[in-house]
C-alpha cells in the first residue's frame, strides 16, 4: 500500500506546494491539505506506518527530517526548527519519537 491508496495525489501535491519555501511547513496545514486530518483512526494509522521508514513503531528525529520526501521523493527536507517544532507538537511525553497516537492528536487537536 502507498500514501496515495489512501490520500488523493492532487491533495498531496498541494500540501507540497504549500510548504516548499524553507521553514513554511506546519504539520497541522499540511495535515488539512493533503486530506490527513479527513481520514479515520485506521486509515491514519496505516499512513503511520507507511511515514515510519524503519517500521519501528515511531517516527525518530532522523526520520521526521525526511517526512516531505515520504509523499514525494522530490520534495524538499524540512529544516532542523521545523523538525524539532513538529517533534515538539507530536512527542507528547517527551521521549524524541513520534507515535502513531501523536500523530492523531496533533490532526485532531
Amino acid at each position: 500500500m502507498s500514501l496515495t491508496d489512501i490520500l488523493s495525489p492532487s491533495d498531496i501535491a498541494a500540501a507540497l506546494r504549500d510548504c516548499q519555501a524553507p521553514d513554511s511547513f506546519t504539520p497541522k496545514k499540511f495535515f488539512q491539505i493533503s486530506g490527513m486530518s479527513k481520514k479515520s483512526s485506521s486509515q491514519l494509522k496505516e499512513i503511520f506506518r507507511i511515514l515510519d521508514n524503519d517500521q519501528s513503531g515511531f517516527i525518530e528525529e532522523d526520520e521526521l527530517k525526511y517526512f516531505l520526501q515520504r509523499f514525494e521523493c522530490g520534495a524538499r527536507v524540512l529544516t532542523s526548527s521545523e523538525t524539532k517544532t513538529f517533534l515538539a507538537a507530536a512527542d507528547h511525553d517527551g521521549d524524541g519519537k513520534i507515535g502513531a497516537e501523536g500523530i492523531n492528536v496533533l490532526i485532531y487537536r
